[in-house]
């Protein structure tokens, strides 16, 4: 029989704003949205308490704004703003599949989503409401990697579940260089040493700190992120 039995309680999804393209070159293709959002009610049936931290590459990128001579705040600002548009879209598509959401937003933005306190979201998540975590932390200079890591700190949740398009951590970047291979587990500071671009340093090293493994699997194959709730073998771990 197949084992369905979580190996996590409540895990921190972070899902790239690439992730909501689809086909699409910009912007957020509704079906994949839709996908994402029918694969996490399956997870969330088993009663595994799920947040997400959403990024904003798929409508904005600071950095790339920074290095064609953007200020560098401006830009990032830029990019949580469309974090939170992201995350707009994921909650509605969450909604129509029937499962209570909360959109969480580091940035005050009172129409669309609710500030950022600490038991009130745990509260959520005691209560089977998935939450999105939008803009990041709130300030510039920081990815929503270290978004991710530190609101999984906050929360005590079990693992990051970083879904990419690539099916784990390889010793360099797998679409450039056939060559590179692809590791089933890696420790934290072999990542760091090897500059391996899977997470930014800052996020590693605060989950090294607090031995919060993460799981870097790819979202383009269907059933991952359950595989990955279950502990069964996918992608890459970090610890």
């Amino acid at each position: 029989m197949p084992q369905n039995k979580p190996a996590f309680k409540r895990i921190l999804l972070k899902l790239s704003g690439e992730s909501l393209l689809g086909q699409n070159d910009y912007g957020v293709d509704l079906e994949t949205a839709k996908s994402i959002a029918q694969n996490l009610k399956e997870i969330h049936n088993l009663g595994v308490e799920i947040a997400i931290m959403i990024g904003g590459g798929n409508i904005f990128r600071g950095a790339s704004a920074a290095q064609a001579g953007m200020d560098r705040a401006s830009a990032d600002y830029m990019g949580l703003l469309a974090t939170i548009m992201n995350g707009i879209a994921l909650q509605d598509a969450l909604e129509k599949e029937g499962v209570m959401t909360r959109h969480i937003s580091a940035i005050e933005i009172k129409a669309v989503a609710e500030p950022f306190v600490r038991r009130r979201v745990i509260r959520h998540l005691e209560k089977g409401r998935i939450i999105i975590f939008s803009a990041g932390i709130g300030s510039p200079f920081f990815t929503t990697d270290t978004a991710a890591a530190l609101r999984a700190l906050e929360i005590k949740a079990e693992v990051i579940l970083k879904a990419t398009k690539v099916d784990g951590v390889y010793s360099a970047d797998p679409m450039i260089d056939k060559a590179a291979k692809k590791f089933s587990s890696i420790k934290y500071m072999d990542v760091i040493k090897k500059g391996l671009k899977v997470m930014d340093t800052t996020a590693i090293s605060m989950c090294q700190e607090h031995d919060l493994p993460i799981v870097v699997f790819s979202l383009r194959e269907k059933g991952n992120i359950k595989k990955a709730v279950l502990g069964q073998k996918v992608g890459t771990r970090i610890y």
